[in-house]
């Protein structure tokens, strides 16, 4: 859980200006790609983040955790499911 409120506020604002670093950059930078444009993805997707200091077990749990939201998001909007807002 991210203890500091006014930076979770930036990253909720605009996460390329909230001063994260390069290493947290690439990982929401993978995220949205893989989110958002799925198809468009590419080995040079994974050697950014290996560039930037992840493990090939870390990108892994990466891509699962962020494939996971997105399944589980479809199921629900599938059911017409309400999700609590937290």
């Amino acid at each position: 859980m991210l203890d500091d409120d006014a930076l979770a506020e930036r990253i909720e604002q605009d996460f390329e200006n909230a001063g994260l670093d390069a290493r947290r950059l690439a990982m929401l930078h993978y995220a949205i790609k893989l989110t958002e444009t799925p198809a468009q993805m590419q080995r040079s997707d994974v050697h950014d983040l290996r560039t930037a200091g992840f493990t090939d077990s870390d990108i892994l749990e990466l891509c699962e955790v962020v494939a996971y939201y997105a399944y589980a998001n479809r199921i629900a909007d599938g059911l017409g499911i309400t999700l609590e807002h937290e």
